[in-house]
Formats: structure tokens, C-alpha cells, sequence
């Protein structure tokens, strides 16, 4: 897919990008203090290792910086930046497939009573339907795992305000029906598995 012109007076993370490349300290610790969350949020559900999903999105500020004096704006930061952390963790996914080993659901290394995806930023609820929503999570994860690579990255995307339908088929490297397909059949898979668990609404909702 060609870069879609765009011009960073639209988009503030971009122009953040552009003072990250001219040296400017500042900037680049504003964007890692905005997506740090939601890039582990994506890793930690693609490699399902709380371990490997903090290294890796570690790695990825890093690859962010030290790509920064070759940055142009020819799509959205975010788009940017997703695309670096889909590459990313499909590299360390096809890693561990050549050296296989026991994923580790590890507990944040902080809190060592708590699991590391238990820090991610749901939605509030209220304390009658945190248990349901707790099991909610442990469910929509193991089907989530068992998608295909693809549709499971296609699906965390939806989970990006940030991004358009045409930005995440830029991040998957597809075109907008591909992407548009993906979704809808990872949703479907996902309805059928977590039906028992779903009122009326799915837990991606439609771009």
C-alpha cells in the first residue's frame, strides 16, 4: 500500500516525532507516556508471555528512537508506530516457533500478586460484574491465542482509537478489503467461542 500524504499540522504525535528527530528528549517521552499501554496491551495478547511481551515492547520505543533521524511523516505516527510493534512481535512469534519453549503467564514484575494483563486499561465496572468481567478477560485471551496471526493482530488493532479501517490495513500490509475480511472473520470465530459470555454487543465493535 502507498503512504497516504499527510502533513504533521494534523497529526500532533507526528509533529511530537518530528522534534524527537531534531534530538528533543522531551518529545520522545511523551509518546513512549502515551502508547506504552496500549503497544504492551498488543504485544502482551500476540506473544501471551508477560515476560517477553514487556522486552519486546521495550524494544520497540527503542526501535522508534533509533529510527528517528530517517522519520518522515507519510502516514500517522500511531499507524508508524503499530506497524514497528506487528513486525515486531510476528518476528519474535516466528522466533519461538523455531525454538520452542513453555509461554509463561507471569506476573507483573512489580506486583508479583498480580498478572500483567490485569493492568491494562479496561473500561470501568461496576463491583457486581467484576468477576464476569475478570473471566470475560481469561476467555476472550485463550480465543484470542488460537486465531490465526493475522486476524488476532487485526483484531488488537480495532482496539486503537487511533486507528482507521485504512490504517490498520497499512499496519497489516493488505488492502482495505483483506483487513475488512480478517475482522470479520476473526469476530466471527470470537462470537461463536465467547457466546456464552456476550450480552448484545461484541467486544470489538465495528470501525
Amino acid at each position: 500500500m502507498s503512504p497516504r500524504d499527510m502533513s504533521a499540522e494534523g497529526d500532533p504525535d507526528a509533529a511530537l516525532m518530528l522534534r524527537v528527530k531534531e534530538g528533543d528528549t522531551d518529545a520522545f517521552v511523551e509518546l513512549v507516556d502515551k502508547y506504552k499501554q496500549p503497544v504492551m496491551n498488543l504485544v502482551y495478547r500476540m506473544l501471551r508471555d508477560a515476560t517477553e511481551a514487556e522486552d519486546l515492547a521495550q524494544n520497540v520505543f527503542v526501535q522508534v528512537h533509533r529510527s528517528a533521524h530517517r522519520y518522515r511523516v507519510s502516514s500517522k505516527f500511531s499507524t508508524w508506530l503499530f506497524t514497528i510493534a506487528r513486525n515486531l512481535s510476528l518476528n519474535e512469534i516466528r522466533r519461538r516457533s523455531r525454538h520452542p519453549a513453555d509461554s509463561i503467564d507471569a506476573p507483573h514484575p512489580e506486583r508479583e500478586d498480580q498478572k500483567w494483563h490485569q493492568y491494562e486499561d479496561h473500561k470501568a465496572a461496576s463491583p457486581p460484574d467484576q468477576l464476569l468481567q475478570g473471566e470475560l478477560e481469561t476467555k476472550i485471551d485463550a480465543a484470542l491465542a488460537d486465531l490465526p496471526e493475522n486476524q488476532r493482530m487485526a483484531l488488537l488493532l480495532c482496539r486503537q482509537d487511533e486507528l482507521s479501517c485504512e490504517d490498520m490495513a497499512e499496519v497489516l500490509g493488505c488492502s482495505l478489503s483483506a483487513t475488512k475480511s480478517l475482522i470479520h472473520r476473526g469476530r466471527e470465530t470470537l462470537k461463536a467461542k465467547l457466546k456464552p459470555y456476550l450480552r448484545t454487543g461484541a467486544w470489538y465493535e465495528t470501525k
